[in-house]
């Protein structure tokens, strides 16, 4: 048998911060850094993105299918955001926390709180940009959604940036490169929680 990680080394961590961030991005920058950290893949009712993949982003589902798993209790955290349905599967998580390995989820504020009530060991990490201007400038240049979306994304920005002080860690992401190395040595060293 291989010797177990401790579980400083095996908490979970979350992720989470506005649209136009560049979550995604950062996590990218991070699998290419540290391939050992598992990565959860989100279930969605929103149409894929050009270039997006089933299984690979997201798993792209129906609103059917998601009521579903939501119902049936199959999902760690799920979240209502800009008009469609994200939830995190609850199976894959536990089964990689539970051998001892790095896991890292990549959410929205209402799933990051779910998660905080649920699993209070986790460590949530809010990742930010350097300003408001750049945010929605990211958001706009993204061109993947119409300007009523944006706006919509927006407003939920606000109150999601109104909550930083909910997580444990803020990072920002002003360099890719070097939020996603920050990430990296969050996810293998943990911060331990006060009190």
């Amino acid at each position: 048998m291989s010797p177990r990680r401790s579980s400083d080394q095996s908490r979970l961590t979350v992720v989470s911060g506005p649209s136009g961030v560049g979550k995604g991005t950062v996590v990218a920058a991070l699998r290419r850094r540290y391939p050992d950290v598992w990565v959860s893949v989100s279930a969605t009712t929103r149409p894929p993105r050009p270039g997006e993949r089933h299984g690979v982003q997201y798993f792209f589902t129906s609103d059917a299918d998601f009521a579903a798993m939501a119902e049936e209790g199959a999902l760690l955290e799920w979240a209502n955001f800009a008009g469609y349905r994200y939830g995190t599967p609850r199976e894959p998580v536990l089964s990689t926390l539970a051998d001892g390995l790095p896991a890292l989820l990549e959410i929205e504020l209402q799933g990051a709180r779910q998660i905080r009530a649920a699993m209070p060991e986790a460590q949530l990490v809010f990742l930010t940009s350097p300003s408001w201007a750049e945010l929605e400038r990211r958001l706009v240049q993204r061109g993947t959604e119409p300007a009523d979306v944006i706006a919509a994304r927006l407003a939920q920005a606000r109150v999601e940036l109104a909550a930083r002080g909910e997580f444990d860690v803020v990072v920002c992401n002003d360099d890719v490169g070097r939020a996603a190395e920050e990430l990296v040595q969050l996810v293998r060293h943990p911060r331990q929680r006060p009190g």
